[in-house]
């Protein structure tokens, strides 16, 4: 089945039609072409020397807030006082080191400099957010993604201590939970969120919950304050 290539239109076909989960090849990461994206369950994911490739894998990666599971060592770690955490204050800096954290899992990164300037644009205009995780004076950890209606985007993490960036899913999750989001989107598989609850649904489970969490009015803006 051959590949959709994306025009200057903003649009996508239909995610049914998913090639090994790839959407659509080409086209831009202007806000209105990501914010589109989310909205109908794809996401870009392509390495440097690639074009913009579009995913909607047929299993989906997902947290449910309500099955958060924290481990008796995280749970010690989360009354230690280790750490403390922060919402949307570096966002350019969480970004640029999730970019740049060696993984043993990959092989260079996928977040390149247009991703990064894509998403930080995303940041100034209230849909993408970041979670600080600060040990004494510096940031030592942290995720991002992007927010719409009631559903959370997560796209990366990093740590440079141990259990940072699981402490700053975990605040995520909580935070998430007060404001009745849904769903956190980890899109695929990864052992280390799988540990805190994560499961893989199908697709069209997938995009029933995101429909549903789209009904809501996004919390846009920082998150700094709230």
């Amino acid at each position: 089945m051959p590949i959709y290539l994306l025009t200057d239109k903003i649009d996508f076909p239909p995610v049914e039609g998913a090639e090994e989960g790839i959407v659509a090849i080409g086209g831009d990461l202007s806000p209105e072409r990501l914010l589109l994206a989310y909205q109908k369950g794809i996401f870009p994911w392509y390495s440097e020397e690639e074009p913009i490739i579009w995913h909607s894998p047929e299993d989906r990666f997902v947290l449910m807030p309500d099955e958060l599971h924290i481990s008796r060592s995280m749970r010690r770690v989360l009354n230690s006082n280790t750490f403390k955490v922060t919402f949307d204050t570096d966002f350019p800096f969480i970004i640029h080191q999730c970019a740049v954290t060696d993984r043993k899992e990959q092989d260079g990164t996928w977040i390149t400099g247009e991703m990064i300037k894509a998403y930080t644009e995303l940041y100034y205009l209230g849909f993408a957010h970041s979670v600080e995780v600060w040990q004494d004076d510096k940031i030592v950890g942290g995720v991002y993604g992007v927010s719409l209606g009631n559903c959370f985007f997560a796209e990366s993490m990093f740590h440079s201590v141990s259990n940072a960036s699981k402490f700053a899913l975990i605040k995520m999750v909580e935070f998430l939970k007060k404001y009745n989001f849904l769903f956190i989107d980890a899109q695929v598989f990864t052992e280390h969120v799988a540990t805190l609850g994560a499961k893989e649904i199908s697709r069209n489970e997938f995009i029933r919950l995101l429909n549903e969490g789209l009904k809501f009015d996004s919390l846009t803006g920082k998150w700094t304050n709230l």
